[in-house]
This record gives C-alpha cells, sequence and structure tokens, in this order.
C-alpha cells in the first residue's frame, strides 16, 4: 500500500492574537496572546490549527497606556489613578511639558504572587485545531481590526477569538474558499456559513471571486491609497477579469486600460492620438554591466573618526559613501539618522544641536497643545479635524503589530505613534494624514525612541515624500512614468512583454513607491534601505532602480511562464518578505554605474538620476517638485500605447 502523503501547509500566518480577559483568573486587564494560524493538507482533509508561540507578550510585563493618551500607567495600577513617582524625561528640559507629554516609560515590577500566570500553561491552554469539515460558521467583526468567532457543529463550546491586528483575516477566507462555500446566513450578516462541498464543485469555487474583485476594483477606482496598501496584498488570479467585465475578450482595447487608470490615477493621461515631432531613440548598447561589493555596516568607532571635538561631522562625502556601501550598524542609526534626514547639520557642534532640541521641542509641543486641548464641541465643528483624527486611529491600531515596539494593548509605542501623526496635522494641516504615513513614521520612532526627534525627524521624510500622498497624486505620476523610463532604456524586450500584457504602465509597483518598500521588506531591512537610499548616492532617485533591480530579476520567470495582466500583479505582490536587500542594493549600484557609463544617454534618462548635473552634495531621494507652468511634463503615446514624454518642449519615444 501506498505511503501517505506528507501533510501540506497552505495557509500560515503569525502575529494572530487571542485576547484573554480574564477575571476568571483574578487579573483586571486582557491578556494578549500571539499566535500561528495554520491550514493544513492532510491526505485531503484540511485541518485549521492555532498555537500560541513561544515570544508571546507576558502580560506580566506589559505597561497599560492611558485610554486618554495622556499618560502611561503600570499593569498594576487602576486607570483612572495618576502615579505620584516622578516622570522619567530623556531631556530635562522637557519638564515644563509635563502637562501634555505623552508618554513617560516605566517598568512594571515583577510578581511572583498567586495572580502572576505561568506563561507555557497558559499558551498550551489555548491552543487549539479542528477539522474543516467540522465548522459550521464563521463570525467576523471589526475592532479597529477583524477578529474571528468559530463555531463548530458538534460542540457548545465556542472557540476564543482570533484577533488580526496586523491584517491576514481575509487572506484565511481567501483561503478558506477554495476548500469549502462560504455563504452569508439570512438572519446575520457578519456570519459566514461553511459548507464543505465535493472536489468537483470546489474546482469552480474560484470562479466565484469575479464579485469579491469588482468590488476590490470598485475600491481601488473610489480609494487607490485604500485599496493598494491593503487589497492588492491578496489580489487573484481573477482580478483582469474584474477589469474587463465577463463578456469582454482577452483583448483589450488600450485606450479602455487607460481610461480605467486615468480614474485610478489622476492626471496619469495617456493620450492615444499620434504626436509629431518625436525625438526618437533606437535601442541604446549600455555595454557590460558592472560587478560591485556591498560592503561592512558603519560602526560608532568609523562615525567618531569623522567627528571632531566639538562634534563636527568632517569628510561627510567619505562617510555617506561608507553607509551608502554598507549602511550602519543599529547601535549608531539614533543619531546618524538624524543627520542623514537633515534635522541635525553636518556641521553643527554638540551645543548647536542641544540647542536645536531646546527649541524643537517647544515647537513640537506648542503644535501638541492645539489639538490636544480641542474640546469635543469644538471637535463635532472642525470634521476634518475630526477625520484626520478616525483615520489615525484606525491605522495606528494595525500599524506594525508584530513588532515588539507596538504589539500588545494600550502599547505606549502606538499612543506616541499616534500623538506624532495628530501633531503632524498641526504642523502641516492642508495635507494632514494620508493612509500610508503611518507605515513611514513607525521605523523612525522605532529607532529614535524619542517622541520629539522621532517628530522631526518625520518631518524631514515627509518633506521628500510629500507628493505621494496630495490628492493630485502628482508624485506617484511622476514616478510611474520615470521608472518606466529606464524599464525601458534597460530592458526593451521586457519593457514591451509588459506592455503587451497591459502592464507598461507599471501600476503594480505603485505601493514599491508609495511607501519605499515598507511592506515589501523585513522590518530590519527596510531600516538598511532607507538609510542607504537617504545619502543621495550614487545619484537621484536611486529608489527607482531598486525597483528596476526587482524586476531584472523577476523578469525571466514572467516572461518565461508567459505570465498575464493578472498573474504579473499576482506574482509581484507575492514578492512581499521574500527579497533579499544586499541582493537588491548591489544589483541597483551596477545597473546605475552601467547606465552612467553610456555615452549617448537621453536627456530624460540624465534627468531623472541627475546625471547631467551634480549636486554639491547629495540630497535626499524623492519625486521632483511639481514642474513649474515654463517646463511642462507632459505624457502620451506614439500612437502604439507605448507612454513618451517632454522635457522642455524635447518629445522622447522609445522604440525596438
Amino acid at each position: 500500500m501506498a505511503a501517505d502523503t506528507p501533510p501540506k501547509v497552505i495557509f500560515d500566518h503569525e502575529g494572530v492574537f487571542i485576547h484573554s480577559n480574564s477575571e476568571d483568573d483574578g487579573i483586571e486587564q486582557d491578556i494578549l496572546l500571539s499566535g500561528s494560524l495554520r491550514m493544513i493538507d492532510k491526505d485531503g482533509e484540511i485541518v485549521v490549527d492555532y498555537k500560541p508561540l513561544d515570544d508571546s507578550v507576558d502580560p506580566s510585563n506589559m505597561m497599560c497606556a492611558g485610554k486618554d493618551s495622556s499618560s502611561v500607567m503600570d499593569g498594576a495600577q487602576c486607570p483612572g489613578e495618576r502615579s505620584h513617582q516622578p516622570l522619567e524625561h530623556q531631556q530635562s528640559y522637557e519638564t515644563e511639558w509635563d502637562m501634555i507629554n505623552a508618554v513617560s516609560f516605566k517598568k512594571k515590577p515583577c510578581s511572583n504572587g498567586e495572580g502572576a500566570l505561568n506563561p507555557p500553561q497558559e499558551k498550551s491552554r489555548w491552543a487549539f485545531s479542528f477539522l474543516l469539515s467540522e465548522l459550521k460558521s464563521i463570525t467576523v467583526r471589526e475592532q479597529g481590526w477583524s477578529y474571528l468567532l468559530f463555531q463548530l457543529k458538534e460542540s457548545s463550546t465556542s472557540l476564543p477569538a482570533l484577533h488580526f491586528h496586523h491584517g491576514g483575516s481575509e487572506e484565511f477566507l481567501d483561503c478558506l474558499r477554495k476548500y469549502a462555500l462560504l455563504s452569508e446566513a439570512p438572519d446575520v450578516e457578519t456570519c459566514l456559513l461553511v459548507s464543505t462541498p465535493n472536489k468537483a464543485l470546489s474546482q469552480s469555487f474560484e470562479n466565484l471571486l469575479d464579485d469579491n474583485n469588482f468590488g476590490l476594483v470598485q475600491k481601488l477606482k473610489k480609494d487607490p491609497y485604500v485599496t493598494t496598501l491593503g487589497g492588492f496584498s491578496k489580489v487573484t488570479n481573477y482580478i483582469f477579469d474584474a477589469f474587463r467585465g465577463p463578456e469582454e475578450q482577452l483583448q483589450h482595447p488600450p485606450e479602455e486600460v487607460s481610461d480605467l487608470l486615468g480614474e485610478v490615477i489622476p492626471g496619469l493621461e495617456i493620450n492615444q492620438q499620434e504626436e509629431p515631432g518625436f525625438e526618437v531613440i533606437t535601442r541604446i548598447d549600455l555595454g557590460t554591466r558592472p560587478e560591485v561589493r556591498r560592503g561592512e555596516p558603519l560602526s560608532s568607532e568609523g562615525w567618531a573618526e569623522h567627528q571632531d571635538a566639538e562634534g563636527r561631522m568632517h569628510n561627510v562625502p567619505h562617510l555617506k559613501q561608507i553607509i551608502f556601501k554598507g549602511g550602519l550598524c543599529h547601535a549608531l542609526r539614533k543619531e546618524a539618522w538624524k543627520f542623514l534626514l537633515g534635522y541635525f547639520p553636518w556641521d553643527s557642534t554638540y551645543e548647536d544641536r542641544k540647542t536645536l532640541q531646546k527649541s524643537k521641542t517647544d515647537e513640537y509641543f506648542r503644535m501638541k497643545l492645539q489639538w490636544k486641548s480641542v474640546s469635543e464641541e469644538q471637535e463635532r465643528r472642525n470634521s476634518k479635524l475630526r477625520d484626520y483624527k478616525s483615520l489615525i486611529e484606525k491605522d495606528v491600531n494595525r500599524t506594525d503589530r508584530t513588532n515588539r515596539y507596538y504589539e500588545g494593548i494600550d502599547n505606549p509605542g502606538l499612543v506616541l505613534l499616534h500623538d506624532i501623526l495628530m501633531t503632524y496635522c498641526m504642523y502641516d494641516f492642508d495635507l494632514g494624514y494620508v493612509q500610508g504615513m503611518s507605515d513611514l513614521l513607525s521605523p523612525v520612532l522605532y529607532v529614535m525612541e524619542h517622541e520629539v526627534d522621532a517628530f522631526w525627524c518625520f518631518v524631514s521624510f515627509m518633506d521628500q515624500m510629500h507628493q505621494n500622498f496630495e490628492e493630485q497624486m502628482q508624485g506617484m505620476k511622476t514616478q510611474l512614468i520615470q521608472l518606466s523610463t529606464l524599464l525601458r532604456l534597460l530592458d526593451l524586450v521586457f519593457w514591451n512583454y509588459l506592455e503587451s500584457q497591459d502592464s507598461g504602465y507599471l501600476y503594480f509597483c505603485f505601493r514599491w513607491l508609495l511607501i519605499r518598500f515598507k511592506r515589501e521588506l523585513s522590518f530590519q531591512d527596510v531600516l538598511r534601505l532607507w538609510e542607504v537610499m537617504w545619502t543621495g548616492l550614487p545619484s537621484q532617485n536611486f529608489h527607482l532602480l531598486v525597483c528596476c533591480a526587482v524586476l531584472d530579476a523577476e523578469k525571466q520567470k514572467i516572461m518565461d511562464e508567459n505570465f498575464g495582466f493578472n498573474e504579473i500583479l499576482k506574482h509581484i505582490n507575492e514578492l512581499s518578505m521574500k527579497l533579499d536587500i544586499e541582493e537588491i542594493l548591489q544589483k541597483s549600484e551596477a545597473i546605475c554605474l552601467q547606465i552612467k557609463s553610456c555615452k549617448d544617454l537621453p536627456h530624460s534618462v540624465s534627468d531623472i538620476l541627475g546625471f547631467n548635473t551634480e549636486p554639491k552634495s547629495p540630497r535626499l531621494q524623492g519625486p521632483p517638485p511639481s514642474p513649474r507652468p515654463e517646463q511642462r511634463h507632459d505624457v502620451f503615446t506614439n500612437g502604439h500605447g507605448h507612454l513618451t514624454e517632454t522635457h522642455n518642449g524635447v518629445k522622447v519615444a522609445f522604440i525596438s
């Protein structure tokens, strides 16, 4: 008899939490247990399995943040009480701002009393598994994040609710739909009834996804930021059918695709009319791509060698070159990022920086006081502030919740994240808050561990990223056009293939550009990528070459397997957390040197990478400023659906 097929994991998601309201255990606050949710195929039987992780949060070491975002209390302290212990401050000049300082960090004393939990026993108590065929229903609820309640057919005991603080509930349900039919209960909209059909029926389930994808496309057209950050992470093989509609043929008129994308990205007009007067550029031989090597991270000792006795940094270009080649050791980031982001001038002394920090602290808390002192009555008459606050609270609750700095209930890191974003609304009220900005702040706050310093570093970062979040999306439009231009130069065959699959506009790179690979890389790799890009080396818009490097690594698979529009989109999204940052940076630098060595480089490419005029000092990466009226940057095609550009009146087209 043939051996049984080994079990196959078909879904695996960590960072799924159980909230245990442990009144029965004599504990006043919730226990937060982090675990892993799996679906396993065992000889055709689907098993749903949940196990708490070994590194789950120990509630005895948790700090409890005040609900009013004004203080942090020990877990043993009642929410209504205020600590009589003096606040601990990182800077003495913040004392006068105690009344609105958001967080004081304190360690809760360990307790070995009867009320203390034994973590291993507590974790094993919450593990469970069941066969999919035993599942009767799933109730889906929202609480700033999604959580699921399972009800089994033959059991009167309810399983504990699973909370998806960092997303993943819809991916889990999508995976379930491949093996079971989920239908809404007639009397309860949030309850999904589960039935497990035979194999013949299960093969047709994917056809039912069209309705879901139609909803995704509608959301995409309504709010591309939200949908790209959320919905595209769970894109299916059938999304392109939703774009086309069920009755349309595979050949899709390019002008209709253009119209749709014009709605999604306002300003990304693709004119199908023939335009006269092109500067025609034929295929360019870029020569051999050079080999480059990465270096070691800069150490604290190496940093000190570039600093004089009064604190001024010297030989800054050489210092930036070292950082570009190898990044920074983590212990150095808190200081070095302030320079890289422009918060501290490179030629400032210790005294200069101390004076600057005092001034910036005063300025920060004055702005913070503006929103902290708004009464409920005032807030009711200020819809814009109310909307900003609501969106920030929603996003903060799901930003990097698997990171120890932000995990847990009422985490002080989340309080700081919230307060900094609210204060930024006072700093730039016209922009306010847009989804995605919490992703940019999170690593900065993680490194700084200081509210004021994190805010001003974030301000500097946002100065570079501002156009990404503006309503007209000028920054995103410009970058997509620039990326398309670079890819056409590097590999015209690959670009033509993408164009033939209605993907020449590279919309699948939207999230990469919007938040600088924040959702594509591990948290530590994001820190490395950002500090390398902040050096401004080896060119302007280096992040576009990073995109080219990733696409260059994937082009063979895409072309060999003849991926269409939906397969390309799905494949690119599935690269998340699978990218090797050092390999990408190495290839990106090599591509840059290859392009720079080309003698007949088109002016448009030189402008994008800043090769026409070398800046005296490297600047932060980001979309270029909005073009002035006399320097229009138009987009049109050569009559075959290919994007082309004008720079100061010169039209550029690429041909095979």
